[in-house]
């Protein structure tokens, strides 16, 4: 019943606070007045845990202070003097205890439910970064990929029509590979606590997706190095190669040659994904630059730190550029 009155527990806290105090000093029988207090002590626990805050501090003030005082005029009435002063504060004092009781369960009870709601906040959060960062590391790729191959397909449509019709493959794969990635998310979202849902890729697919990186890309892995990855470095690994591709379509598409390099060093695993310099001669393709972004390298840097790792992007002195991941790996490195 109390429960169903949650925006009326300070109003009825004052109003049975007021009562009590008005009958205390009429000398009601005690009986009364005790039950008075059955009323009250649970009003001051539901009005500091559902009222609103200044309404709960004005009511269990006046409510604290309604049943700490309603023996005093009894005491008064039966003793005088100094000694009647002392039994006062004393039974003030023994009555406050079960009043500030309350109002501690209550404040306690808030706290509670406040802490709970911002447990929920932050996972819910957390999902939605989750859900950006693979929208931006999965779905972004193959859509750039897309734009690439459409801009290519446009501009050799004329005078080579066999590579325009093989561009227009690499689009049809492309796209098919950001529907699946956006089936994994919007799959991850819908059942999200209702079972386990599809695992992020990992550095087993990375040949089908180096193999869909037009012109080509060189992977050299070393065996013992794939094996010494935790799961974690390893979605995180694929990550980075995924955004390393993604840069050089953006921003390198005639790049002589993309290498993607994992072995095993002396500071732990090595990832590292290097890009030649773009031919200085020759037509350029004509790209559309895009305005904004997504998380980018300083999004995965975060992602590589969360996983123990450490990253780096920078020119390699050639006219390239090269990212290069390290993840702590147990056992002996080999230099």
């Amino acid at each position: 019943m109390f429960l169903k009155l949650r925006g009326l527990h300070a109003p009825l806290l004052v109003a049975a606070a007021l009562l009590s105090l008005v009958a205390s000093w009429l000398r009601v029988p005690a009986p009364w007045t005790l039950a008075g207090m059955g009323v009250l002590i649970p009003l001051l626990a539901l009005a500091a845990r559902w009222a609103a805050v200044r309404d709960a501090v004005v009511s269990c003030v006046l409510g604290g202070a309604a049943v700490a005082l309603w023996p005093v005029p009894l005491v008064w009435a039966r003793s005088a003097g100094l000694g009647a002063w002392w039994e006062a504060a004393e039974a003030a004092a023994f009555w406050a205890l079960p009043a500030l009781g309350a109002v501690g369960c209550g404040v306690f009870l808030r706290r509670q439910a406040a802490g709970r709601r911002r447990a929920i906040h932050d996972a819910r959060r957390e999902q939605q970064l989750q859900l950006a960062r693979d929208l931006h590391d999965f779905v972004a790729h193959d859509v750039s990929a897309i734009v690439m191959q459409a801009q290519a397909a446009r501009f050799v449509a004329d005078s080579d029509p066999r590579q325009a019709a093989r561009a227009l493959e690499r689009i049809e794969a492309a796209g098919l590979s950001a529907l699946a990635s956006m089936d994994r998310t919007v799959h991850a979202l819908r059942d999200a606590g209702d079972g386990p849902t599809a695992p992020t890729p990992g550095l087993a697919e990375l040949p089908e997706l180096l193999a869909r990186f037009e012109g080509g890309a060189v992977l050299e892995a070393d065996p013992e190095a794939l094996a010494a990855l935790s799961r974690a470095a390893e979605t995180t690994a694929y990550r980075v190669v995924v955004e390393a591709l993604t840069n050089i379509r953006r921003h390198a598409p005639g790049a002589e040659a993309v290498r993607v390099t994992l072995r095993r060093t002396r500071a732990g695993l090595d990832l590292s994904v290097a890009n030649g310099p773009a031919p200085r001669r020759g037509r350029a393709l004509p790209l559309r630059r895009r305005h904004g972004g997504g998380t980018g390298l300083e999004g995965l840097r975060s992602r590589v730190e969360a996983a123990d790792g450490t990253l780096t992007a920078g020119s390699d002195g050639v006219g390239g550029w090269r990212v290069s991941v390290v993840f702590p790996a147990a056992g002996p490195s080999q230099g």
